[in-house]
């Protein structure tokens, strides 16, 4: 039986695309708005940076209260805020008085929905299909995700194009709103921990399930290294697009889908043929692949070399992003994987980091010359990591 022929499976796969496209359209029309209103690469960079940076500050926490919530109302708990989110700056921007620091405090805001994402919609999934099934699932939900990276950015430039940046929000806001109803009709019940246990006790338990597993300290230090050298780069496609390759926002929003357009194929072509004796290689070639792919990006002098490269890189990211939590999945016990798949969100919370530092380097030395240093920096790091995930 196919997945999608399981009711539970099928809704919380439509509430994570809907996020998905959300969140790439918002991505977009964020940067150009705020690019526009203040030519600061750094600024744009940290609209991403907000919506990064409460996995890093409340990931552990959320993994290990996860365990005492009802996860079906914690996710409808996420997608509503989302939805006031969205309809409140829509507003603002009605209105005319839309300001970049009402971005920030949304990004922020959503980025504790994100950071709830892994320890309740993924886990709830993996509840739902079985660890050995668990591999198909992330593909589809992965390949989901890779496909809003095409729809929301062209989407995205087309609206901010058409209706400003109101009208990007507002669209945010009606997707949002479909989502709604299917989380509300979730009907997978996990037992919850009753155990009078506190919340830092649960949460040492995981770190301590981390701290000797080898195979789990190599995949975290793998997202370590892409959340701060590689997904940052993502920040300056706008700006590369429109400062240095002469892009209006329709051609920016094409251009920045180009990545989503070779993850989907990435996504597709796991799904075929990835099987278990792969996913390690599938995990680290697809991260060098990435960050040699952004310096190639970096430097391209032309429109369709820059397309290219964001082609390949999608196709790297969509391996690495399939099976980072599938690996980190089945390494953990399953009473840990809350606590382990919040410790993972503490991972991807580390892109401050490498947003803060692409961001200021940009400024110094210009957005092309430091998105390709980040790459070869990441690159670097994966080499002297290598000790580390060779166990994976």
């Amino acid at each position: 039986m196919g997945l999608f022929a399981v009711a539970d499976f099928r809704r919380l796969w439509f509430v994570g695309l809907v996020v998905f496209v959300v969140r790439w359209l918002e991505t977009l029309a964020v940067a150009v708005f705020v690019w526009q209103a203040t030519h600061s690469a750094f600024l744009v960079a940290m609209m991403t940076m907000l919506r990064l940076l409460p996995m890093g500050l409340f990931g552990a926490v959320l993994g290990a209260v996860a365990e005492r919530l009802d996860r079906r109302m914690a996710l409808v708990v996420v997608v509503g805020t989302s939805l006031l989110v969205s309809l409140v700056l829509a507003l603002l921007a009605a209105l005319g008085v839309l300001a970049v620091w009402h971005l920030a405090v949304a990004s922020f805001i959503n980025g504790l929905s994100w950071a709830a994402d892994n320890p309740v919609r993924r886990l709830m999934m993996g509840e739902v299909v079985g660890p050995e099934r668990m591999g198909e699932a992330m593909s589809l939900d992965v390949g989901s995700s890779n496909a809003s990276r095409m729809l929301g950015p062209t989407v995205g430039g087309l609206v901010l194009a058409a209706l400003g940046i109101e009208g990007a929000l507002v669209l945010g806001a009606l997707l949002y709103a479909t989502a709604l109803p299917a989380a509300f009709m979730v009907r997978v019940r996990a037992p919850r921990v009753t155990a009078a246990v506190s919340v830092l006790a649960r949460m040492g338990e995981g770190l301590r399930a981390v701290r000797q597993d080898p195979r789990l300290v190599g995949i975290l230090t793998i997202t370590v290294i892409f959340n701060v050298f590689g997904w940052p780069f993502t920040s300056m496609v706008p700006v590369v697009a429109q400062q240095v390759l002469g892009l209006d926002t329709v051609a920016t929003g094409m251009l920045a889908s180009m990545d989503g357009v070779g993850a989907f194929c990435g996504a597709i072509a796991m799904a075929l043929w990835a099987r278990p004796a792969l996913y390690k290689r599938l995990y680290i070639g697809g991260m060098a692949s990435y960050l040699l792919m952004v310096m190639a990006f970096a430097l391209a002098p032309n429109v369709p070399l820059a397309g290219a490269a964001l082609f390949v890189i999608g196709f790297g990211q969509s391996g690495f992003s399939i099976m980072q939590p599938t690996l980190l999945y089945l390494a953990t016990p399953t009473e840990l994987r809350s606590r382990v798949l919040g410790i993972l969100s503490v991972a991807i919370g580390t892109g401050p980091i490498g947003f803060v530092h692409l961001g200021l380097l940009a400024d110094a030395i210009g957005v092309q010359a430091a998105t390709a240093a980040t790459g070869g920096e990441g690159l670097l790091a994966l080499l002297l990591t290598r000790r580390l995930w060779r166990a994976i």
